[in-house]
């Protein structure tokens, strides 16, 4: 691909992604949240906290669960897919919504963090798959996949705080994003916008150089790690 064509890609990918961030937000009605059920896993602590504030100023009926970390290393992927199982018949019924929060690290690899990105493509995967399922079977559930990145006070940016020069997003902002999401029943949430682009560009880009990845990496830090 020849640097005309690869700029020419880009900016179209670019002006698709703005077109994509402008349409889901205007359709966001906050009030077709009033009085919506919504089950919430990990409501202790980061995005999912900032989500339950959300959800109950926006005065949605609640039921919240919380985990500790290690705990939801060992059953990440498990949780979600019993969660699901047991969940699917009554959103079926209901025309109900599945939002999914994920990370970054599920659509592209990232250094140091091999067992969080493991875990989180494994959601990609069970999610997308279970999509199509529905999709040929005419069943209205919607599935929302939340791509995020770091978040401020989240457990997970503690664990490669130093290594990465990556910098968090504010909690809420993200919750808010997710929220929009959810309500509009996109298929796909990404936070902030750009991710959109980075995960586009690994699909032409899979095998970034090592000296590239370098530069978003404290090298004595993740040494010592």
């Amino acid at each position: 691909m020849g640097p005309r064509r690869a700029m020419k890609v880009l900016l179209l990918t670019a002006l698709g992604a703005l077109f994509f961030a402008y349409y889901w937000d205007g359709n966001f009605d906050p009030a077709s949240l009033q009085g919506a059920r919504v089950l919430l896993t990990g409501a202790s602590a980061g995005v999912g906290e900032e989500l339950a504030y959300h959800y109950a100023h926006l005065g949605s009926d609640l039921v919240l669960t919380a985990y500790t970390e290690a705990l939801l290393q060992k059953v990440n992927l498990l949780s979600y897919v019993q969660l699901t199982s047991r969940a699917l018949p009554s959103l079926t019924d209901s025309k109900g919504s599945l939002v999914v929060v994920s990370s970054l690290l599920g659509r592209v690899p990232t250094s140091f963090s091999t067992p969080y990105s493991a875990a989180k493509f494994a959601l990609d995967g069970f999610f997308g798959s279970l999509r199509r399922e529905l999709d040929v079977q005419d069943v209205d559930v919607a599935i929302t996949m939340c791509v995020l990145g770091l978040r401020d006070r989240a457990p997970a940016t503690e664990g490669v705080r130093g290594v990465t020069r990556a910098t968090a997003s504010p909690g809420p902002r993200a919750a808010l994003a997710v929220i929009r999401g959810g309500a509009t029943r996109a298929s796909g949430v990404f936070y902030p916008w750009r991710f959109y682009l980075l995960c586009l560009l690994r699909g032409w880009l899979p095998r970034p150089r090592a000296w590239f990845i370098r530069q978003d990496l404290n090298m004595s830090a993740a040494a010592a790690s």
